[in-house]
């Protein structure tokens, strides 16, 4: 009984991971205070490259040391604390899941929302726990009532599932979809501003917007875009899977009205955790994507009425986000900003080797993307991996052709390194 009691207790039932038992605590937080007191009087740039702090991050995760990854935009390892919480979550459930999954669990998700919108900056009010950004967005997207005619305002280099809801709805309901094709990287936030600006009609409704770029890195200028459809009367629903936990911002802030992400990237929290924001005044105007008792109430749980999902997924956010804010997210992004950098400013001095992300930190932070003269995405890909065993991913899409390169903070700079210096080799086989 002892033992039982103390899994329990470890376990976190009803705060989770939110307790002065975390695993976090238990785990992190000392070796962390420690290092982040020894960073006193440093300045951002220089707590950015200080390597013994972040050697002290990269411990916390597990990663396979006979593969480099570096493709972080897809989806981010968990760190242990987060693997261990998953696991506990787990073991508990199946010790009898219709009671631990349905009365204890489920307990928790008030605590991980209360969490995640601190993190956020928002109420709690306008946070709904889900999957992925995929379906945060497609609730929305789904969710809206527009009729034939009414547009939305998108772009080429939006994510696939984004694009193809929106076909969807335009196949289906005869709702007019118009695409930007832009041409990254571009470091003029009113080229993007006003290119929007431009497609508008009298039938424009909606922008949807992407955060980051995921296939090339480029921040678009977020604020300004929905500064300037308000002005128009329009809404904005901002595409968040690359951005939420690396850069440092409240969604608030960004003057939307919708924002969806995946937490299962730079948040590093376990596989299939996502996150919906919607702006308190609009709940009531959103049906759900999946059926509710309410479809029209202003209660954001009517989104999470999902059916049975992975209670132990949820609550394991929780030690995902004590992670991040034990970090704190601006280091954060200063660091994979940093880690981009390292490496792309090698690379582009080796010849035939072309970067295709801006540097400017406005318009990019971590993910950027890479070519080699006389070779397509899929060949540098597969050179990558098959010689030099680091994992990127090849990109073809819409006026993007290259590698994408996305470190995360449990890189290291010798793995940088080695891509550097296979970029080198494999650009100098080239004739």
């Amino acid at each position: 009984m002892k033992s039982r009691r103390k899994f329990l207790q470890q376990a976190g039932l009803l705060a989770g991971a939110f307790s002065a038992n975390s695993l976090f605590n238990e785990l992190h937080a000392a070796s962390l205070e420690n290092a982040t007191r020894k960073l006193a009087g440093l300045t951002p740039e220089a707590i950015a490259a200080d390597e013994d702090y972040w050697s002290v991050i990269q411990s916390a995760y597990t990663v396979n040391s006979n593969l480099i990854i570096l493709n972080n935009g897809g989806v981010s390892p968990a760190p242990k604390v987060v693997q261990e919480a998953l696991q506990r979550y787990n073991d508990l459930s199946n010790q009898g899941p219709s009671y631990y999954m349905w009365r204890i669990l489920d307990q928790g998700r008030e605590p991980l929302r209360y969490k995640l919108s601190v993190l956020a900056g928002c109420s709690p009010e306008e946070i709904a726990v889900n999957r992925n950004a995929t379906e945060a967005l497609n609730t929305v997207i789904f969710g809206l009532d527009l009729k034939a005619g009414d547009e939305v305002i998108g772009t080429k280099q939006d994510y696939p599932n984004m694009i193809n809801a929106w076909r969807q709805r335009q196949e289906r309901e005869s709702i007019v979809y118009t695409q930007l094709n832009f041409k990254f990287p571009i470091e003029n936030d009113e080229e993007i501003v006003s290119a929007y600006e431009k497609a508008i009609t009298p039938k424009t409704k909606l922008l949807h917007v992407t955060h980051i770029i995921n296939w090339i890195g480029q921040i678009m200028p977020v604020r300004k875009i929905c500064d300037m459809a308000k002005k128009h009367g329009l809404e904005v629903i901002v595409d968040g899977a690359h951005s939420f936990g690396l850069l440092d911002f409240k969604i608030p802030e960004l003057g939307c009205d919708y924002f969806g992400t995946s937490l299962h990237k730079f948040l590093s929290a376990p596989v299939g955790s996502g996150m919906l924001w919607i702006k308190k005044e609009k709940i009531g105007k959103i049906w759900p994507l999946v059926c509710n008792d309410k479809p029209r109430g202003e209660d954001i749980r009517k989104f999470e009425t999902l059916g049975t999902r992975s209670f132990p997924i949820e609550q394991a956010i929780g030690e995902a986000v004590n992670f991040q804010n034990g970090i704190g997210s601006k280091r954060k992004e200063d660091r994979v900003r940093y880690l981009k950098n390292y490496w792309a400013s090698k690379a582009k001095e080796i010849p035939k080797v072309k970067i295709h992300t801006s540097f400017k930190p406005e318009y990019a932070c971590g993910i950027c993307g890479v070519s080699v003269d006389g070779m397509t995405p899929g060949e540098l890909d597969s050179a990558l991996l098959n010689t030099y065993k680091i994992h990127t991913v090849g990109i073809v899409w819409e006026n993007i052709s290259c590698v994408r390169v996305t470190p995360h903070v449990y890189t290291r700079l010798q793995d940088l390194d080695k891509l550097v210096f296979a970029l080198e080799e494999i650009a100098g086989r080239k004739k």
